[in-house]
């Protein structure tokens, strides 16, 4: 039995060659059969995401297995085994587990924190399960790093604050706005970062979405998305008034919005008015913070928000490493508690080699036994021996599991105070 990790990521290889070895439910599925023939591998479990790709092992041969995995990996995505080697890691044993519950904490991510892979690790666990091919060790081990997962989200901040613009533009609108359930988003600008932006708000809850765009069919496909607006750029100041927050992110070189074009405008409102100007260079004139009831921020405003947060994740993150250190230990208790299983299995049989014999000796010496009295004696032996078992198993396990560096040593004395291996019973 030992735990293997053989993977890549965004930190070991481009996104060229991760495309390529990535993995999905459908060919695992196609490939479960292959997997489950592999020599030496007793399960496996397969993490494939956009920025990683990671086969957990348990293995009776490190060497073969990794070798026949290789091929197979080979063989699906077309890269050559020796491309591979130069681009995978392989880890073993307490390093593998520990990389797995970092990855599951979101310690590993490319946004640190982040909750996504949270039920990539769960989509990995129901696949192996769906399709047979984890087993006890590694059923185990994604339990624990599941649980992990959850914890560092309960009892940390760590994916609470906002590490993108367009996350930090959520932030920032609920701070001024409050709720975001009945408000009205004008989108200026339907690129990918608007797109992204807007799609933050509408999960947070935006009521309506206007897209403004220069191309109009680029404005109507994002606005359809979102079951929202679609105008033409030149058009969209006579929808400013329909709106609790403008994001404008153009190409343009000057302003789009002016102090001037828009002070008749909000004066006659009776609601605040939120501008998040993320283009460079900037769509919107600065002096359109001074106007009554208007809140404007810029690119550096959110991109400070964002440093903050980090910084804030960062303190969190040291609060996720404990939790992982602890779940590793306790990882780690179990499995080694699972070594001294034979030992206790032997002891048991034993035991009930004896307790059959003395039984039946004791049921001969009793003139015409009744079947209650039967059942007695069965029972106060039954009885005897589980209790008399309860503590020396008890202690046996626990000992596996706190002093690893002594389970042969246990399991020695026990074989030799008991006789297990021979069985003998004096």
């Amino acid at each position: 039995m030992s735990i293997i990790l053989l993977g890549l990521n965004y930190k070991s290889a481009s996104v060229e060659i991760r495309e390529k070895v990535s993995i999905s439910k459908t060919n695992i599925q196609r490939s479960a059969d292959t997997l489950q023939k592999i020599d030496n591998l007793d399960g496996i479990v397969i993490l494939s995401t956009c920025n990683r790709t990671e086969f957990y092992l348990d293995a009776t041969s490190d060497q073969k297995a990794l070798d026949a995995l290789l091929a197979f990996i080979s063989g699906y995505s077309g890269c050559a085994v020796d491309l591979l080697r130069q681009h995978m890691y392989v880890m073993k044993g307490r390093t593998a587990v520990e990389h797995l519950f970092t990855v599951a904490a979101g310690l590993d991510s490319m946004i640190l924190g982040e909750s996504q892979i949270q039920g990539q690790v769960q989509d990995a666990y129901n696949y192996a399960l769906e399709y047979n091919l984890s087993d006890n060790v590694l059923n185990t081990l994604f339990m624990s790093a599941l649980t992990l997962g959850k914890r560092v989200r309960t009892e940390t901040y760590i994916d609470r604050q906002a590490v993108s613009i367009s996350s930090a533009a959520v932030e920032l609108a609920k701070q001024k706005l409050g709720t975001l359930e009945d408000k009205t988003v004008l989108i200026v600008g339907a690129g990918d970062t608007s797109e992204l932006a807007a799609r933050h708000l509408v999960s947070n809850g935006i009521r309506g979405v206007i897209v403004a765009n220069r191309t109009f069919d680029r404005a109507q496909r994002l606005a359809d998305e979102f079951g929202g607006k679609a105008v033409r750029l030149d058009h969209f100041g006579a929808y400013l008034s329909d709106a609790d927050i403008v994001i404008s992110c153009t190409a343009s070189p000057k302003y789009i919005i002016e102090k001037k074009d828009i002070a008749l405008l909000v004066s006659q409102r009776t609601k605040p008015l939120l501008f998040m100007d993320i283009a460079v260079p900037r769509d919107i004139e600065p002096a359109v913070a001074e106007l009554d009831n208007v809140f404007l921020y810029d690119i550096d405003d959110m991109q400070n928000v964002v440093a903050q947060n980090l910084e804030g994740r960062q303190k969190e993150a040291v609060k996720a490493r404990q939790i992982v250190e602890e779940e590793v230990e306790n990882f780690f208790f179990w499995l080694d508690s699972l070594l001294v299983v034979p030992t206790i299995i032997k002891l048991r049989e034993q035991a009930e080699q004896i307790k059959k014999k003395e039984v039946e000796k004791a049921l001969r010496r009793i003139d015409n036994v009744t079947p209650r009295e039967k059942k007695i004696v069965e029972q106060l032996a039954h009885s005897i021996v589980s209790q008399w078992l309860h503590k020396p198993m008890y202690n046996l396990r626990y000992l596996a599991g706190s002093h690893a560096d002594r389970i042969d040593c246990y399991m020695q004395a026990m074989d030799d105070l008991f006789g297990l291996s021979s069985g003998d019973e004096k």
